[in-house]
């Protein structure tokens, strides 16, 4: 099968949406599958309003329709709803290849954090964008049915996983400072909520992974929080290997793959019960969700360190592309129109 993935999130950005798109992609030619991505690195770029460090393609339309032409794919599946994925939907349905696509991030919480755009404006956005596709692939039930009540159909789910060759528990491993330790792993940015767990009145040490726009400004607010930037999976795990609990404090994640990361090598979880955390860690004993995140970051302390890791044995990446490319091939139709029209009509911006 012929697939053209289609991103405006990729390297040099570090987060869960590139790693999901680079395993998968992985794992699909080694089963043999075709594979072509189109992502910002090809074009001109200018920096994201209030987040430089993504950059967002400028007039990709003419390269995106060329690349798919010359590609000629079986199916194009848009990633994100930035200017690359706008232009892929717009090719696709030009040339009446099939369309899927996904949703990664709540991009309407993001967008009302940022920029204070009302939700029903941003919503009825993703209805015209994600209406285009045959199928959008969602990473949990509870986001599915969240997308649902905002009136998005044509759902289906796409879950994740975690690579045990690289998390896994690192014997030995342990973070410097007085215990226990509380870790953080993101971005460092208003919608992950990171000043929910910083402010926490904790006992021992608390630690922070990632980078973002709000990082400066943690660094300044809270001095006796330690920061280690942006590290390779391998030293992440022996990170995760060396906390006691990792925090999520994020209320608008749709999945959170550093949660699966974290379990795999060991470190309890403490989050808040909303998306994400209720698909990752529900009521498994493998984490606490409560919220009271202090509560919540205690009582994991308490975890067995085995529970986390027998918990994350059931997020693989090879279930996960089995499902990916399961719906792919449903969306896939062999037979174009004569005149490369899309058998589906386009529909109008809100």
């Amino acid at each position: 099968m012929r697939i053209l993935i289609v991103t405006d999130a990729w390297s040099p950005q570090v987060n869960g949406v590139v790693r999901t798109l680079k395993t998968t992609i992985e794992c699909l030619r080694q089963r043999g599958e075709e594979v072509e991505v189109i992502e910002p690195g090809a074009f001109r770029t200018v920096p994201c309003p209030t987040y430089p460090e993504i950059r967002l393609s400028w007039r990709p339309y003419g390269a995106v329709l060329a690349g798919i032409r010359r590609f000629d794919p079986d199916v194009v599946h848009v990633a994100t709803e930035g200017p690359l994925g706008l232009a892929a939907r717009r090719a696709a349905l030009r040339m009446g290849i099939p369309l899927t696509s996904a949703y990664h991030t709540r991009f309407p919480e993001y967008v009302k954090a940022r920029f204070r755009i009302p939700l029903a404006w941003t919503y009825a956005y993703m209805r015209w964008f994600h209406g285009a596709a045959r199928v959008t692939l969602v990473p949990t039930r509870v986001v599915r049915e969240d997308l649902a009540h905002h009136g998005l159909d044509n759902l289906a789910i796409w879950s994740r996983g975690v690579d045990p060759s690289i998390f896994h528990p690192r014997q030995g491993q342990r973070l410097a400072g007085k215990p226990p330790v509380f870790l953080y792993v993101g971005r460092v940015a208003v919608e992950k909520n990171v000043d929910a767990f910083l402010r926490l009145d904790l006992p021992g040490t608390k630690w922070v992974v990632g980078e973002g726009p709000e990082l400066e400004r943690i660094r300044r607010e809270y001095p006796g929080v330690s920061f280690l930037g942006v590290l390779s999976q391998d030293r992440l795990a022996e990170v995760y290997s060396g906390a006691d609990v990792f925090v999520f404090p994020s209320r608008t994640d749709t999945f959170g793959l550093v949660l699966v990361e974290a379990l795999a090598c060991g470190c309890p979880v403490a989050a808040y019960p909303v998306t994400g955390p209720l698909d990752v860690i529900g009521d498994a004993p493998a984490g606490v969700l409560h919220e009271d995140l202090r509560t919540a970051c205690l009582e994991a302390l308490r975890i067995p360190r085995h529970n986390a890791v027998s918990h994350a044995r059931k997020f693989t990446w090879e279930r996960a592309t089995e499902q990916f490319l399961q719906h792919l091939r449903q969306a896939a139709d062999p037979e174009r129109s004569e005149d490369g029209a899309s058998a589906r009509r386009e529909t109008p911006a809100p």
